[in-house]
């Protein structure tokens, strides 16, 4: 019987929980994990927080997958200009789309496109040292963070950390600087919902209580008769009053925007409370409301068009998961149940065709980055680590590409 085929379009945790689940099923499938990054394992790398490296661990299980299971791994390859959809799916029995979302959600309020007015994803990317990512930006004495999930509280704790407290973590020199001189007196953090319902998790909110020079407090945290709910007010409200330095943070809840304020660069926020409007004061307005795609694949197209979308089946042939299927909620360790539940159903449909190539197509491209070349890359990101860092990561694509083909010696 042929070996099935299977091309993976995304190297990060959904890509990688599918080819570990596809190969714990069925280990002589040849699995192929394409990402246009010269690196795997993109928001473990590139968006779970830099002081967050209990987290960033599970690459080490996404390790074995290369190392132990076979999947072989096509880094610096770009759906569209290196290779197209079209040929994936001429040259593969099952094609996954798991590409994720990189772009931030627009705020869509009068005055978002001020200058001063920032994405947390696009900060994210600057301070992880994505190979794409812009310079960071002057946030002014009084940034303002709109929304309360899991990443408006990593850009919180992060912004409110002192210099010491990055130890252990894998920021780099220009990151560090960035916070360490960033001047910031007042990080002001809104939600739409209230506390009760707010989207981080207790376990982000009790860290903040680690923090060692600020000030917290908590306006409108409300209540409720709801037990889970009553949990994320008391984790909340424990907060209030936590004094260790002059940097304030202050919580409010029940805040829907209204506008983004300003001339030639942002002055304010107004907002549509429960007893009316209110403008907030600040210097910058930092949106952490979700993700969306970047536009290289047409998601929605795709998405509208499924065949399954609950399964992640778009078309015969052609599936989706993790963030690309479902959007951007959920948590690394929630990608793996999808991975599973859709690993069940590629094989349940595989019908191997010993004509197709597979990964033959990828073979004669000269930039391609194998998982060998991304060894080199991270042998030589954590040798050099300065000291209170665990890796330095090399934030310039041509250097990755330079150390990727460099013989081992």
């Amino acid at each position: 019987m042929s070996t099935g085929k299977i091309a993976i379009v995304g190297a990060g945790p959904s890509g990688c929980f599918l080819a570990q689940s596809l190969l714990k099923a069925a280990p002589d499938l040849q699995v192929d994990l394409i990402d246009r990054l010269p690196v795997p394992y993109g928001l473990v790398r590139y968006g779970v927080a830099a002081d967050h490296q209990g987290t960033k661990a599970v690459a080490r299980q996404f390790a074995r997958v290369f190392g132990r299971q076979g999947a072989e791994f096509h880094g610096n390859v770009t759906l569209g200009a290196d290779v197209t959809l079209e040929a994936l799916q001429g040259a593969y029995d099952a094609v996954v789309l798991a590409a994720g979302l990189s772009n931030d959600r627009p705020l869509g309020v009068p005055g978002a496109e001020l200058p001063g007015v920032w994405g947390a994803g696009l900060i994210t990317r600057a301070l992880y040292e994505h190979p794409d990512a812009g310079t960071l930006p002057d946030l002014g004495p009084r940034p303002l963070i709109v929304g309360n999930g899991n990443v408006a509280i990593d850009l919180l704790r992060l912004l409110a950390k002192q210099p010491d407290e990055l130890e252990g973590s894998d920021l780099g020199p220009v990151a560090t600087d960035w916070l360490s001189q960033s001047g910031i007196e007042e990080i002001t953090i809104t939600g739409r919902s209230p506390a009760a319902q707010a989207k981080f998790d207790t376990v982000m909110i009790k860290e903040l209580s680690k923090l060692s020079g600020v000030t917290i407090h908590v306006e409108g945290a409300g209540s409720s008769e709801d037990a889970a709910e009553a949990k994320k007010i008391e984790a909340v409200l424990a907060l209030h009053g936590h004094a260790t330095g002059p940097r304030r943070v202050t919580f409010r809840f029940g805040l829907a925007p209204l506008a983004v304020e300003g001339d030639d660069h942002v002055t304010a926020m107004r907002f549509q409370t429960a007893a009316g409007e209110e403008t907030l004061p600040c210097s910058s307005v930092l949106t952490a409301i979700g993700f969306c795609a970047d536009g290289q694949l047409p998601r929605d197209a795709l998405l509208s068009e499924a065949q399954d979308v609950e399964a992640g089946v778009l078309a015969p042939g052609l599936y989706a998961t993790g963030w690309f299927r479902r959007g951007p909620r959920g948590t690394i360790p929630e990608n793996r149940a999808d991975a599973q539940a859709l690993a069940g159903r590629i094989l349940a449909d595989l019908s191997p065709d010993p004509a197709k190539p597979g990964r033959a197509i990828l073979a004669d491209l000269d930039a391609r980055v194998d998982y060998a070349g991304w060894t080199r890359i991270d042998a030589h990101e954590t040798a050099t680590a300065p000291e209170g860092r665990v890796r330095a990561k090399i934030a310039r694509r041509e250097e990755m590409l330079r150390r990727a083909r460099e013989e081992e010696s």
